[in-house]
C-alpha cells in the first residue's frame, strides 16, 4: 500500500540555466536603460532640470545590476531597485520605461521566488507604501512649486492634480499585476513540483510492481518444474535402484523396473512440455484448459503403489464443485507429499491419501508411517506446498506425527477465493 505523498510548501531553487538567464535580462535591460537616458536627455523631458549623463549612466548601472541576482536574493534585489529608482525619479533622471519594468520584475521575483512567504509579503507590502507615500511627497513637491498660480489651477481637476491621480492609478495596477503574478508563479511552481514528485513516485512503484511480477512469475515457474520434475524423478530413482538391486538374480524384475523408469521419464517429458508450451502461449494459461483435477489423485495413488510405496485412498463427505484453482493445488500438494513420503520415507513406509468434503471446504491429508528426514533447512517442495494453499485462500500444516511418520493436511475453500490472481497454480 503506498503512503501519501506530502504536498511541497516550498519551491525548489533555481536552475543554473535560470541564474545565467538573470544575467542576460541584467544585461539587456542596461543596454535599453542607458539607450533611454540618452534619448530622454536629448528630448529633454525635464527640461533643464536633468542632472548631468554621466549620473545618468550611474542610476542605469545601479538600477539594472540587482536584477541579475533577483532570484537569488530576490528582497535585496527589490529593495536595492526601489530605492535607486526613487531617487533617480526625485532627482528627474530622463529614463522613463525601464525603471518601471526593472521595479516590475523585481517585485514579481520576491513573490515568485521567496520560500518565506511572510517575509516576502513584508518586504513588497514596505515597497508599495514607500511608493505611494513618495507619490504623496512628489504631489506636494509639484503644489508648492506651482504656489504663485491661481488657486483654481489647484483645484482636484487642475492639470497637475490630474496627473498625479493618474500616475497614482498607475501604480495601484502596476503593484496589483507585480503582487499576483508573482503568487501565482510561485503556486504554478509548487503545483508543478508537486505533479513531478507524483510523476516520480508512480514510474518508482511501476518498478516495483514489475520486479514484484517478475518475482511471483520466477516463483511460480519454479514451483511448477519442482513439481512436475521431483515426482517424476523420484520415482525413476527408486525403480532404478530396485533394478540394479534384483539385476543378476531376477532379471524380469528389474526389467519390469526399468519398463516403470521408461515410462516416468515419457510422462515427465510429457509434463515439461505441456509446461513449456503453456509459459511460452499466455492464452493457454487459463484455469478452465487445466487437466489437473481431484479425481486425478486416485491417478497418483496407483501411480505410488506401482513404485513400490503401499498407498490407501479414501473420500469423506459429499463431493462438491470447486474452483480450478482449488484442484490443480491440491493434486499438486497430494503429488509433492506423495513424492516426499516415497523420497524420505524408507522402503517400508506406507501412505493413506484422505479427501474430505466438509461444507463449502475442502481438506486433504497424506499421512505416511515411514521415517522422518530432515535437512538443514525446509525444502522447496514444502515451501511450494504451502505457497499453493496460501494461493487457494487455505492453510497447509506439515509435520512429524506422534506416532511416527509425517502428516501433510491442507485445507483450502472449494470456491474460487483466492489471494493471489486465478492463474496461480495453473500452469499444469
Amino acid at each position: 500500500m503506498s503512503v501519501a505523498t506530502p504536498v511541497p510548501d516550498e519551491r525548489l531553487a533555481p536552475t543554473p540555466e535560470q541564474l545565467r538567464n538573470d544575467l542576460w535580462l541584467a544585461a539587456a535591460l542596461l543596454v535599453s536603460a542607458i539607450l533611454s537616458t540618452w534619448l530622454g536627455s536629448v528630448a529633454q523631458v525635464w527640461g533643464d532640470d536633468s542632472p548631468h549623463l554621466g549620473w545618468g549612466l550611474l542610476y542605469c548601472v545601479a538600477l539594472t545590476a540587482p536584477l541579475a541576482l533577483r532570484r537569488r536574493i530576490p528582497e535585496v534585489s527589490l529593495i536595492a531597485v526601489a530605492v535607486v529608482y526613487f531617487i533617480g525619479m526625485s532627482v528627474h533622471v530622463p529614463e522613463m520605461y525601464v525603471g518601471s519594468i526593472a521595479l516590475f520584475i523585481a517585485m514579481y521575483s520576491v513573490g515568485a521566488w521567496v520560500v518565506d512567504r511572510r517575509r516576502a509579503m513584508i518586504v513588497r507590502v514596505v515597497v508599495i507604501i514607500g511608493m505611494f507615500f513618495w507619490l504623496l511627497a512628489a504631489m506636494f513637491q509639484a503644489a508648492s512649486d506651482q504656489g504663485s498660480d491661481s488657486a483654481a489651477e489647484f483645484s482636484l481637476f487642475s492639470p497637475v492634480a490630474a496627473m498625479m491621480m493618474l500616475q497614482f492609478l498607475f501604480n495601484v495596477v502596476f503593484f496589483a499585476g507585480a503582487f499576483a503574478f508573482g503568487e501565482r508563479a510561485y503556486a504554478g511552481a509548487l503545483s508543478r513540483e508537486e505533479l513531478e514528485q507524483r510523476t516520480r513516485e508512480l514510474e518508482h512503484e511501476r518498478e516495483i510492481t514489475a520486479a514484484q511480477a517478475v518475482a511471483l512469475d520466477r516463483v511460480r515457474i519454479a514451483r511448477e518444474l519442482h513439481d512436475v520434475v521431483a515426482h517424476h524423478v523420484s520415482a525413476m530413482g527408486v525403480q532404478a535402484g530396485a533394478a540394479r538391486t534384483v539385476l543378476d538374480r531376477d532379471p524380469d524384475a528389474a526389467r519390469r523396473a526399468l519398463t516403470v523408469v521408461e515410462e516416468s521419464a515419457r510422462a515427465s517429458l510429457t509434463e515439461l512440455r505441456q509446461l513449456l508450451e503453456t509459459l511460452r502461449t499466455p492464452d493457454a494459461a487459463a484455469p478452465h484448459d487445466s487437466t489437473l483435477r481431484l479425481d486425478a489423485i486416485e491417478e497418483l495413488v496407483r501411480y505410488s503403489e506401482e513404485n513400490g510405496m503401499p498407498t490407501t485412498f479414501s473420500v469423506v463427505g459429499e463431493p462438491v464443485a470447486a474452483s480450478e484453482v482449488a484442484q490443480v493445488n491440491l493434486y499438486r500438494i497430494a503429488q509433492e507429499a506423495l513424492t516426499n513420503a516415497r523420497r524420505h520415507g524408507g522402503p517400508d513406509a506406507r501412505a493413506d491419501v484422505r479427501l474430505r468434503f466438509d461444507g463449502d471446504e475442502i481438506e486433504l491429508e497424506v499421512a505416511n508411517d515411514g521415517r522422518v528426514r530432515f535437512g538443514s533447512t525446509p525444502g522447496l517442495g514444502l515451501v511450494g506446498m504451502r505457497e499453493r494453499a496460501a494461493a487457494s485462500g487455505g492453510w497447509l500444516e506439515a509435520a512429524p506425527r506422534p506416532r511416527g511418520g509425517f502428516l501433510v493436511r491442507a485445507r483450502v475453500p472449494a470456491g474460487a477465493r483466492s489471494s493471489q490472481p486465478s492463474t496461480e497454480g495453473v500452469l499444469a
